[in-house]
């Protein structure tokens, strides 16, 4: 099974050209199957909204979650066991109306740059397994250090003992803040892609855009078709191929999902009815 899609779903205007508003969740999951959200990143939501974004989408359409902040060190202060601990527990009580109805594709943990292979690293991707049991996991990383010769041989092989799916980044390698694209299997259930986009001066810009500049870049035909081959090549080693563009500061994400659902000669079942198109007068 391959599933394409976007991260959040307010943002990909290019699917209704003629709304500008955000898109809700009901009109996005009319055109894909999937998609990330980042709300759990900042704050865990009460099962009510989660069962809530439920009612938008039909029984067949797949959420992959990012881990709280917390969970993956982007926060100043100092956090203490017991803490984190009991946001793991207040996380995992957030996920029940997904697992529920099997509309969990994976929890993300995309870790920070100065997340590098240390000891204590290793120790709590280990305790990863310990907190969230019988939950698909993936596991993405910042760090170049992660991906050294020397290292990489021994990361596959862990998350492969521990059961982490490692996430194949596709973004500008050329910084100790970034890590090369590597399509590695290491979980037989789910194989995980993140599109950042290859804007090497957006990557590394600085101050309070950063975040928008870094993924602003539109991949080129040839790009994907890089990918559908790289898709077609991991059919048979897994049994879900997950994609998700994540190129969306100039509203390129959805248009490129979209050209490499044809490529690769797809279609999604169980998706929510498309809007009606709107009539323009004159």
């Amino acid at each position: 099974m391959i599933t394409l899609g976007a991260t959040t779903w307010s943002e990909h205007q290019a699917l209704l050209p003629d709304i500008s508003r955000p898109l809700t969740l009901a009109e996005y999951a009319a055109f894909f199957p999937v998609v990330e959200i980042d709300t759990f990143f900042y704050a865990i939501p009460a099962q009510k909204t989660v069962r809530n974004w439920q009612k938008q989408v039909s029984k067949e359409f797949k959420f992959v979650v990012k881990a709280h902040r917390s969970m993956t060190g982007h926060v100043k202060e100092k956090v203490e066991l017991a803490t984190l601990k009991q946001t793991f527990r207040a996380f995992k009580e957030a996920l029940v109306p997904l697992r529920e109805t099997n509309q969990l594709t994976a929890v993300l943990f995309q870790f920070p740059p100065f997340f590098t292979p240390t000891k204590k690293s290793i120790n709590y991707l280990r305790q990863l397994r310990t907190w969230l049991p019988e939950i698909a996991i993936c596991v993405e990383f910042r760090a170049q250090s992660w991906y050294r010769p020397e290292t990489l041989p021994s990361l596959v092989e862990f998350c492969q003992t521990q059961h982490l799916t490692l996430t194949a980044a596709d973004e500008p390698s050329q910084t100790e803040a970034s890590v090369p694209f590597k399509p590695i299997v290491t979980t037989p259930e789910l194989f995980f892609m993140r599109l950042h986009g290859r804007n090497q001066h957006g990557w590394s810009k600085k101050g309070p855009n950063w975040r928008k500049e870094r993924t602003l870049y539109r991949y080129s035909e040839t790009e994907l078709t890089e990918f559908k081959d790289i898709i077609n090549g991991l059919q048979g080693q897994v049994n879900e191929i997950c994609v998700i563009f994540n190129n969306n500061s100039g509203g390129d994400a959805a248009p490129n999902a979209l050209t490499l659902k044809e490529m690769l000669g797809i279609d999604f079942d169980g998706l929510a009815p498309k809007p009606p198109t709107q009539l323009k007068l004159i």
